[in-house]
């Protein structure tokens, strides 16, 4: 990647080799890296690796980032094979950040405001699949996240061209090669050179204005999203966010379930089908709602229940819309709109409560106790 597609040239490569030696950082003045370990990951791809890198390292929260290769199927590559475009792969930066500092979301919020999610062929002057955006999730609440925040985007009108970056699951990543971790830092004149001419910050600056710099303060992680083994559902002190702040969090279609008394469809809903042991929790608040063990298959399309995970956990209501009488199941905390309870259901309760996936997020059963429900496990086994 010491030229770009052949861009600098000529005269203006002479020139920016002329300085680059006198700007050029030596092994001496890199840091060493941090022990990672105690860190959660992510991993974004959104073209030039030298410029996702700088942008994530400009998010307070994040420890260390790593440029190398993902998405595709040639073992170890070399940048040489990776910028020929036969391998698959994509230019990408793995994330490391303190769960404790920035939530995954603040990750997601920050990283469109360094690329350009419209364009599925490169990015700016970088053209193939080896420079395509992508956001590669490592478990299925950032799979979530990354896709309500997508959507939340695509609707927002702020592009001309609908939103068509891929989101789909870490396999592997391979780091690229020294030269090219910390590129920013460690040759600033010639990171300048591209960058200016790349179109990149151009772009930026068309398409969010003011809005690019956000206040990171917002995504501070609550208990439960901090990963903390001393966190979980919220306690007696919650208050649920108001609706103009649940519109940005949410999807419109959870918005529209849990705030607005809206059904999903049936057998076209995230849960329905789910089979794995786990909990599922209110997708407001976090609060435990029903287990896994007490899921069936109701034949209905909805997630159906003989019970929720605890009696207080929700609250009844009658509801007479659609001209009929039935009872209207909401969380107790974020008083959320869940579904519905009828007494058609199976031994031992003989009841059955029929729920919105949208209302809800799954935690397996393999990562309650590091998301801060290890105190439910018992009622999911």
């Amino acid at each position: 990647m010491m030229i770009r597609n052949g861009y600098l040239a000529g005269g203006v490569l002479a020139l920016a080799l002329s300085v680059f030696a006198s700007t050029r950082l030596t092994a001496a003045d890199t840091p060493a890296t941090p022990d990672l370990s105690q860190y959660q990951v992510a991993t974004f791809a959104g073209g030039c690796f030298w410029c996702v890198e700088q942008g994530f390292e400009k998010i307070p929260g994040v420890i260390e980032t790593i440029s190398g290769y993902s998405g595709g199927t040639e073992p170890n590559p070399t940048y040489e094979q990776v910028s020929s475009g036969s391998t698959g792969h994509t230019e990408a930066v793995q994330v490391y950040y303190d769960p404790t500092l920035i939530t995954y979301k603040g990750l997601v919020e920050g990283f469109w405001r360094f690329m350009d999610p419209t364009d599925a062929k490169g990015q700016f002057v970088d053209r193939g699949q080896q420079y395509r955006p992508a956001i590669f999730y490592h478990d299925d609440q950032q799979r979530q996240v990354a896709e309500s925040s997508r959507d939340i985007l695509a609707a927002s009108g702020r592009y001309d061209k609908p939103v068509v970056i891929e989101i789909t699951p870490f396999s592997t990543f391979y780091e690229a090669e020294d030269y090219h971790q910390d590129y920013y830092k460690k040759n600033p004149v010639r990171y300048r050179f591209y960058t200016h001419n790349s179109g990149r910050y151009q772009f930026i600056e068309q398409v969010w204005g003011d809005d690019q710099t956000l206040d990171f303060s917002q995504f501070r992680p609550t208990k439960a999203e901090s990963g903390s083994t001393e966190m979980g559902p919220p306690g007696k002190d919650y208050q649920r966010p108001s609706d103009e702040v649940l519109r940005q969090r949410l999807t419109p279609e959870q918005f529209k379930v849990a705030r607005e008394d809206g059904t999903e469809r049936a057998f076209e809903n995230e849960y329905w089908d789910e089979k794995r042991p786990g909990i599922y929790v209110d997708v407001i608040s976090g609060e435990p709602l029903f287990s896994s063990r007490d899921k069936y298959k109701s034949g209905t399309g909805w997630p159906s229940f003989t019970q929720p995970i605890s009696k207080g956990m929700v609250t009844e209501h009658e509801d007479r819309s659609w001209f009929m009488t039935r009872t209207e199941i909401r969380s107790a905390l974020a008083d959320s709109h869940l579904g519905h309870v009828f007494n058609d259901g199976p031994a031992p309760t003989g009841l059955r409560y029929c729920m919105n996936s949208a209302a809800m997020r799954f935690i397996p059963l393999e990562e309650m106790e590091a998301q801060g429900y290890g105190d439910w496990i018992d009622a999911v086994r």
